[in-house]
């Protein structure tokens, strides 16, 4: 089968600081299972063999729910493919921040933090956030990361 690439990202997020319990059992025990991982404050990457990813994802489900986690929200494929929906909903999320900004009067990466903050609120009143991969089509456009826009959408 090859390799395989899984990113996962465990809730509840938890603004700024040391990253949440769920999220650092997680990542342990995907190391435990020998995946290269890749850790950041929103989400982890693991890479290795196909069945010894697979064969892993139940003890990291198992750890980050013994962790704390609320929910748990997995992303399979192949290493170095585009997500299935790159040419799809992506074009909706497009549309969606070309009108903030047209309403804003800036482009997305021109916007002061205020603006910013605004603009991730009304891009969740649209929906833009229920488009997979967004928050980091998002955060690129705004020129920041994806925990900001986390920690814009939960300041709500």
């Amino acid at each position: 089968m090859g390799q395989l690439e899984a990113e996962f990202t465990s809730e509840p997020f938890r603004g700024e600081g040391t990253p949440p319990d769920h999220a650092v059992k997680a990542r342990e025990a995907a190391e435990l299972a020998g995946l290269t991982t890749d850790f950041g404050p929103l989400g982890t990457s693991v890479r290795g063999e196909a069945d010894a990813v697979l064969d892993a994802l139940p003890a990291i489900a198992r750890a980050a729910l013994d962790g704390g986690a609320t929910r748990l929200t997995l992303r399979l494929q192949a290493p170095g493919e585009p997500p299935a929906d790159e040419t799809g909903p992506g074009r909706v999320l497009d549309g969606m921040v070309r009108q903030v900004e047209a309403e804003l009067g800036a482009r997305l990466s021109e916007l002061d933090r205020p603006g910013k903050q605004r603009a991730v609120r009304m891009l969740d009143e649209r929906g833009a956030f229920q488009v997979r991969r967004s928050v980091a089509e998002v955060a690129e456009l705004l020129g920041v990361t994806r925990f900001t826009v986390y920690n814009y959408l939960n300041r709500e």
